[in-house]
């Protein structure tokens, strides 16, 4: 079953505007809302988007599990909603959180600063 495939409860202009993946799912960013960092990418469909607009936790679709998750259900890691926003082509959607504890599932407080990658030489340098 695909993110397109399950009901959901998802105001019918909102999904009327989502440009989805084949799989009917979009990527969501999660952002610290006063700091700016950038925590983790996550999936949602329709459902997990509905979900995290209306119970101010974050919830994803887990493409490994075929499941929804509730960021935090197990590991106590929340992230409480502050606000949601669609990008300019409304095929990705932006979560500021508060987060409460680790975000990546490493156990480190962002998925993103653990793996640097070294830059090249550039043409502006």
């Amino acid at each position: 079953m695909t993110g397109s495939d399950r009901p959901s409860a998802l105001d019918p202009a909102l999904a009327a505007r989502l440009k989805r993946g084949a799989d009917g799912l979009l990527p969501a960013i999660a952002q610290q809302y006063d700091t700016g960092e950038v925590l983790m990418l996550g999936w949602m469909d329709d459902e997990a988007l509905h979900r995290t607009l209306t119970t101010g936790r974050c919830t994803y679709w887990s493409r490994s599990r075929q499941e929804y998750w509730v960021k935090g259900d197990t590991s106590g890691h929340v992230q409480l909603v502050k606000s949601v926003a669609l990008d300019c082509d409304a095929d990705t959607v932006l979560v500021k959180v508060d987060q409460v504890g680790a975000a990546c599932h490493t156990g480190d407080r962002t998925c993103f600063d653990a793996d640097e990658l070294p830059l090249g030489p550039r043409a502006d340098q």
